[in-house]
């Protein structure tokens, strides 16, 4: 059995959320809590409360003993991009890119 969560239109970049993912993908679930309430990325934070709310999802509906959780899957998909501009010199201007993400954490338990 395997329970998700997933925070949509999060406002960060998702290549800085891809490298904390990877940290906690494979770990125990407690293990990967203390490793992001560590971590000193402004990501980290964000990733912590969805692999909380899949933990809360996997005790309370589907009854799974939290000591038996892993982190199964851990990605941070692109959400869409806001487009601004900047003014640069002679009249033209230049792109900025504020970036989006949707994470998903999956917990499964061990066998």
């Amino acid at each position: 059995m395997e329970a998700r969560a997933i925070a949509k239109y999060v406002r960060i970049s998702p290549l800085k959320l891809h490298f904390i993912c990877e940290e906690i993908r494979g770990k125990q679930v407690d293990e990967a809590l203390v490793l992001l309430k560590f971590t000193p990325k402004r990501g980290a934070k964000e990733l912590e409360k969805v692999l909380k709310s899949a933990v809360a999802n996997a005790e309370n509906n589907l009854n799974l003993d939290r000591d038996q959780l892993y982190v199964k899957e851990a990605y941070a998909n692109e959400g869409p991009t806001m487009k601004r501009y900047r003014p640069r010199a002679q009249g033209m201007a230049a792109p900025i890119m504020k970036r989006s993400s949707h994470i998903g954490v999956v917990v499964a338990e061990k066998e």
